[in-house]
């Protein structure tokens, strides 16, 4: 596209004073660079994706204090992070940090073992064992 063609529609980057880089024409026919404030079809997928988070999040939240699952999954939602990254992060195999998400398991970790959890998400061991989010 041609450098003056790039896209200045209004979108979440604008409003958080972000711009995103582009590579356009210029009016000699080379590339170079120009700042766009984002598109709709990519406005459009970004508000989805955020929304989807959103109800990950709100969901998550509700089987917490519904006593279903431990606060590790909502904390993991809430940081935008998936079962291999929270493993990785906290040096624990996946298949163990998913045992972590059982209730009954959860009040049975060590202190050490919270600790880790509590530094990822630099947050207390307390607020890591709140259940009334």
């Amino acid at each position: 596209m041609k450098k003056n063609e790039v896209p200045q529609d209004k979108s979440n980057l604008e409003s958080a004073n972000f711009k995103e880089l582009c590579y356009a024409v210029d009016e000699n026919g080379e590339y170079t660079t120009e700042l766009s404030t984002g598109w709709s079809p990519k406005t459009i997928a970004l508000n989805n994706a955020i929304e989807a988070l959103n109800e990950r999040i709100s969901a998550s939240k509700q089987r917490v204090i519904d006593l279903k699952v431990s606060p590790l999954e909502y904390y993991m939602e809430l940081h935008k992070m998936d079962l291999p990254i929270l493993a990785s992060y906290v040096g624990i195999w996946k298949w163990r940090v998913k045992r972590h998400f059982r209730p009954a398991v959860f009040k049975s970790l060590n202190n050490k073992t919270l600790q880790k959890y509590a530094d990822v998400f630099d947050i207390t061991i307390e607020e890591l064992q709140r259940t009334d989010l």
